[in-house]
């Protein structure tokens, strides 16, 4: 190949190749970044918070903190002594003759239950000995206390401690000890806890010696439902970490870098038993009206403001949906109604119906406060005198579940349930007009007495069993007083 042919190839190439990039360019400009800045700047909504990259944020120093709590929190000890217990059952209750002929010829009797030993934490919450733990601490497994309640300081001083007052509701439980000079830590205020914000979990875990653990608010206002097992009226709005949290730091501190109390550790999520990624803590804001309560009367006394929930809207995460107005609370009062969504109290935002109880439940009978709503889109604000009045578990639970299912209902008494033979059921005392329970042909009167073939005795299990249904229909069965026979009636709740 000539020389003149090499330089023509190569020019016509060079050209070819300019010419595929001009066009390139015209037909794909050049990409621009996805966050503009203007004059430098992030723009408002930019999801950031730096204007212009800066230097290292300043480290966080835990140590004081820890320092300040680690004196205040205490090792608490229960002891249930050796006690004998009967699996004998009456002659008869056992279902069959066999099985009584059995229990009289091997002769079951009394057998005994070995002692129990369990552990936990505490936070001293003045200098003459009082301490918060949790109620489930300090509870000998049932509604009573452990025979022997001891405090381990960290200086390994050992107390005899005696119980003050419980709140199972709340899971809170307040115990005293002899003395005076004691460390104790500070009230912080759980309302100003944000997410993202460093706290520190400080306790007893599985038996050891004082452990201080780090993490974050992962989230506010949890419900999990754990309180459900030792109480009906339970309250929950959980402050959620990722501080690791082990048994034994039941009822420890849950502090901020400066040192101020915002929250009693309570539970974990621990589908294993241990530690799996978040803890539960009680805010400090409830557990001060709470303490403070059980200090000066020994009891709860809890505000009324007289509303239910909107039963589909429990956790809505726009507010708290109301679903009924009691006509003797401060919301009717206050001129509240079914359908408003209330969104603050005083200060503090409202996301969720469990926030809603827990804020509540922070203040006392007799405090005014002021109530943010929406109506209808529309913003309004009211105010309120919460009264001392609360309604039994079986009036707050009837009124809920009735509003959801259209009628009146009521646990039968034990009379009643003697006289037809059954161990419980829910009368309908009547039906209303375009509820849920009008659409089925049941009648004023019936009793029901199984949902989908579990057994109710009472108002509560009923309420617990439509709510951990998965579908929209259920099977109620029961009976009508001087009537023979067994009658079913399929409910839809997917209905309104």
């Amino acid at each position: 190949m000539k020389w003149k042919q090499v330089m023509l190839i190569v020019a016509i190439s060079a050209v070819s190749a300019v010419s595929s990039v001009a066009i390139y360019s015209k037909l794909n400009p050049a990409r621009t970044s996805f966050v503009q800045t203007v004059d430098g700047k992030a723009p408002a909504n930019y999801a950031g918070f730096f204007d212009k990259v800066s230097g290292n944020a300043d480290p966080i120093d835990f140590t004081k903190a820890a320092s300040a709590a680690v004196p205040a929190v205490v090792h608490i000890k229960t002891k249930i002594p050796a006690k004998k217990i009967s699996n004998q059952l009456p002659r008869g209750s056992r279902g069959n003759s066999l099985e009584d002929m059995f229990g009289d010829i091997f002769n079951f009797g009394p057998t005994v239950q070995p002692e129990q030993r369990a552990s936990g934490s505490g936070v001293i919450i003045s200098e003459d000995g009082y301490i918060v733990t949790n109620n489930h601490v300090v509870s000998d497994g049932g509604d009573g206390v452990a025979d022997e309640i001891t405090v381990t300081l960290s200086n390994k001083k050992t107390y005899k401690a005696r119980l003050i007052g419980k709140d199972p509701s709340s899971d809170i439980a307040v115990l005293k000890i002899d003395g005076t000079g004691f460390p104790f830590l500070l009230y912080g205020n759980s309302d100003n806890v944000k997410l993202g914000q460093w706290v520190l979990a400080v306790g007893y875990p599985l038996t050891l010696e004082t452990t201080v653990t780090a993490g974050i608010v992962s989230a506010k206002g949890r419900n999990i439902g754990i309180n459900g097992r030792q109480s009906k009226t339970p309250i929950e709005s959980f402050i959620q970490t990722d501080a690791a949290v082990n048994q034994g730091n039941s009822g420890g501190a849950l502090i901020t870098t400066d040192g101020q109390l915002v929250g009693i550790n309570s539970a974990i999520y621990a589908p294993t038993g241990t530690y799996a990624g978040y803890s539960f803590a009680i805010p400090v804001n409830l557990v001060k009206k709470i303490v403070n309560d059980l200090i000066k009367f020994g009891d709860v006394k809890r505000p009324y403001l007289g509303v239910t929930v909107a039963e589909d809207k429990f956790d809505a995460g726009d507010g708290a949906y109301i679903g009924s107005v009691a006509k003797d609370g401060a919301a009717a009062s206050s001129g509240l109604k079914a359908g408003d969504v209330i969104t603050k109290i005083n200060d503090v935002n409202i996301y969720s119906w469990t926030e809603l109880q827990a804020t509540i439940s922070s203040y006392n009978a007799g405090e005014k406060i002021s109530i943010s709503y929406k109506r209808n889109g529309k913003d309004f604000v009211t105010s309120a005198v919460l009264s001392a009045k609360t309604p039994t578990v079986e009036q707050a639970t009837g009124s809920l579940l009735g509003e959801k299912l259209g009628a009146d209902l009521q646990t039968i008494d034990s009379k009643t349930a003697e006289k037809y033979g059954v161990e419980g059921g829910v009368l309908v005392k009547s039906i209303k007009a375009g509820g849920m329970f009008s659409k089925t042909r049941m009648e004023a009167g019936f009793i029901i007495t199984s949902i989908n073939g579990t057994d109710i005795s009472n108002l509560e299990e009923l309420t617990a069993a439509i709510r951990s249904l998965k579908g929209e229909t259920a099977q109620l069965e029961g009976f009508y007083p001087g009537y023979d026979g067994i009658y079913r009636y399929p409910l839809n709740l997917g209905q309104e």
